[in-house]
């Protein structure tokens, strides 16, 4: 007989809740709140500082108790002793039976501060490289025929503003020479807007575009853009100048104006906005020398269940359907208080736990992350693995060294000559220091840069260099060359 695990719906949101950012959060309580009329928001407090011996974290009168909090909840749990718990809770909280209480002005101050915050995470459409080539075509005084032409090709290119197949492509299978002769004439034309090299059927043509007579070395680029493309692209200095008569102090200098060229001028238009990260987690130092979290709960409205459906789902002046109606949604009101409170507590743990990992990561800087697992994270908390996976997803903690995303703390490692484990964040750290101070002239290999890896306890296998070194786009030792 196969067994299969069902998830209980209460266990389901609790998942769904933790996984959920900041800002994902707000809007799923703002949701909640659009669909679930016994849900209020708690008028917020004024600070009061903690007495000696009390928790730092204040609990609102509906958080639920500490077996409630874990997230594996008994599926076989009968929600009635749930719902008569929320029955009794009446006397903690002053409020008028006759009239249903107005939105405080916590909510209302909550809503604006969401409403800001909408405007401000709405990115504007940005200006697309068509409508950019579109608009220059507005310039020219062009005919239909050609005006047509022109705005197909347009919006035929690929991202990086080349056409990416043949001219012929564009036309209709049975097309002449006369559209065939226009096609070429609106590319022409195409290819005479800002940004230079847009239209290009290649990285050669991109490139001739851009050049000007007044360019310096104009003609040797020329040439060494037709003819030399690929002896370029893989730094074979001496063919070329073999080949040129050009001495190699001059075709460095060429290749110097050659960098100033745009490879792909297109790609400045697909530039997405990057939207504003919000921490979940906040780090403060203690006086001990160590760090504590604290998580971003302003922007967390507290909820309560609304007292006013309480007394009417007690009074018994409400009919059958209508209790009905009621007992439901209080009991799906105090099902997302609790996800939330859950949240709050897994999240704060797992990161207290990361942070306490990874101390010297903050102390002294990336190049001392430690290797760290989520089993490892999952162990000392006493939770399961998946919940720190979702505890940790599309997280940002803000740390005296920057905004990081939660994950950024788990990496693999590999143990040094000295037995000690060296994460491998660690190891793409000191690879790029190495290459960075080589000889410029004599760059090193990957067997070099092997044992100088070595040399600093650090043993991995020349395969594992390789990978490494072009995970971070760094060129071959060939490649990297500079010649005199």
């Amino acid at each position: 007989m196969i067994q299969k695990q069902v998830l209980a719906p209460r266990m389901i949101q609790s998942m769904e809740i933790l996984q959920l950012p900041i800002m994902a959060l707000q809007e799923r309580i703002e949701q909640e709140m659009e669909e679930n009329p016994v849900l209020e928001l708690q008028e917020e407090e004024p600070d009061i500082p903690a007495e000696a011996g009390e928790d730092e974290e204040r609990e609102s009168p509906d958080a639920p108790s500490e077996e409630e909090r874990e997230l594996v909840i008994d599926e076989t749990k009968d929600n009635e002793d749930d719902f008569e718990r929320l029955m009794n809770m009446d006397e903690q909280w002053p409020d008028q039976f006759d009239e249903r209480p107005r939105p405080s002005r916590g909510e209302s101050e909550w809503a604006a501060e969401r409403k800001y915050d909408a405007m401000a995470n709405m990115a504007a459409r940005p200006q697309s490289l068509q409508d950019y080539l579109h608009d220059q075509l507005g310039w020219f005084d062009l005919q239909s025929e050609l005006w047509a032409m022109a705005d197909r090709i347009i919006y035929n290119l690929d991202p990086n503003g080349r056409l990416p197949g043949p001219l012929e492509d564009l036309l209709s299978p049975d097309a002449d020479e006369q559209e065939l002769a226009l096609a070429e004439q609106a590319l022409r034309l195409i290819q005479k807007l800002d940004p230079p090299g847009v239209g290009a059927r290649d990285l050669r043509e991109c490139l001739l575009l851009q050049l000007t007579p007044d360019m310096p070395y104009y003609e040797q680029l020329q040439t060494l853009i037709s003819s030399h493309l690929e002896d370029l692209e893989h730094n074979r200095l001496p063919v070329i100048a073999r080949r040129t008569g050009y001495s190699i102090e001059l075709i460095q200098q060429i290749i110097g104006q050659l960098r100033k060229l745009n490879l792909n001028p297109g790609a400045e238009f697909n530039q997405a906005p990057v939207p504003p990260v919000i921490p979940d987690v906040f780090i403060e130092p203690t006086e001990d020398g160590k760090y504590q979290v604290r998580l971003e709960d302003g922007r967390t409205p507290r909820l309560f269940i609304s007292p006013y459906y309480r007394k009417l789902f007690q009074s018994g002046q409400a009919n059958e359907e209508t209790r009905q109606y009621i007992k439901q949604k209080i009991n799906s009101a105090q099902w997302l208080i609790d996800s939330i409170e859950q949240r709050r507590n897994t999240l704060r743990r797992v990161s207290q736990a990361i942070v306490d990992h990874q101390t010297r990561f903050l102390n002294k800087g990336p190049e001392w992350i430690e290797p760290l697992k989520m089993q490892q994270i999952a162990d000392k908390v006493g939770v399961h693995v998946t919940t720190v996976s979702r505890a940790v997803d599309d997280k940002w903690i803000q740390t005296p060294r920057g905004i990081f995303p939660l994950k950024r703390f788990f990496c693999g490692g590999t143990l040094s000559t000295h037995g000690e484990e060296v994460a491998w964040d660690a190891v793409r750290l000191k690879l790029q220091e190495i290459i960075d101070n080589e000889d410029k002239q004599h760059p090193k290999s990957d067997d070099q840069l092997v044992k100088n890896l070595a040399s600093c306890g650090i043993t991995v296998a020349r395969r594992t260099v390789t990978k490494y070194r072009k995970a971070m786009d760094i060129p071959s030792s060939r490649q990297r060359r500079q010649w005199n």
